[in-house]
């Protein structure tokens, strides 16, 4: 990673850096819509960005976010420990392949370490081959599949 750009952990008093990863991630996914049409209120995003099983990274270069990652400690039931999910991670366009994604996941890790994770897990979508180049870089590979239950 360029000696430019710093990894932040985002907290409450973030609000203006979270607006910036939501923006960066709506660009990058292609998801302006999702990630800019009903935003959270301050005070929900204040709760959130308070809660330590939630990680906020946001990548800063020239007081811009070009770089984020989302995550979420999951707690386990059968042993004292945890793992953590990444449910986010994108660079922008501009700022990529410069190490930023790996940089971010290695902050993470950390983060996860000091909490007593046992690992850290995220999915790929089949056809986006650079994170599977990435997270095989990085990861063991397990084919499972993923289902989303409607709650409604």
């Amino acid at each position: 990673m360029s000696g430019d750009m710093t990894i932040l952990r985002l907290g409450p008093g973030d609000l203006g850096l979270m607006d910036g990863l939501l923006a960066m991630f709506g660009t990058a996914f292609g998801e302006a819509d999702t990630y800019g049409r009903a935003r959270p209120s301050a005070d929900y995003q204040r709760r959130l960005l308070g809660d330590p099983c939630f990680v906020a990274l946001a990548s800063v270069a020239e007081g811009r976010v070009v770089g984020g990652l989302a995550a979420y400690e999951l707690r386990k039931f059968e042993q004292e420990r945890s793992e953590f999910y990444i449910y986010d991670l994108a660079v922008a366009e501009t700022h990529r392949r410069r190490g930023l994604a790996t940089a971010l996941i290695g902050r993470l890790k950390e983060i996860a370490a000091e909490r007593g994770a046992y690992v850290v897990f995220v999915q790929a979508d089949y056809g986006d081959d650079a994170a599977i180049a990435l997270y095989s870089k990085l990861g063991t590979r397990e084919d499972v599949l993923h289902f989303d239950i409607a709650v409604r």
